[in-house]
């Protein structure tokens, strides 16, 4: 479909790898876990997540949500 040609699935481990605690699509792509055509990306959980972090304006699996929260992070629309 057109919307998957725009977003990328992201896995839970793969946000440990962004500096700093806030993950957006820039900061996706600044770690290199996206390309430049990517606008939309959801987060799904497999792995482990070891730090704290603030999702802003990403899509997430209702288990991401949970291990996210587990370890005091948050999810912003």
């Amino acid at each position: 479909s057109r919307i998957s040609r725009v977003t990328s699935e992201i896995r839970l481990s793969e946000l440990n790898q962004i500096d700093g605690d806030i993950v957006d699509i820039q900061s996706l792509r600044a770690a290199g876990l996206i390309n430049s055509h990517i606008t939309r990306a959801k987060v799904f959980l497999s792995g482990e997540l070891s730090k704290a972090v603030v999702l802003k304006g990403l899509r997430v699996t209702k288990g991401a949500k949970i291990a996210i929260e587990a370890v005091g992070g948050k999810v912003e629309e």
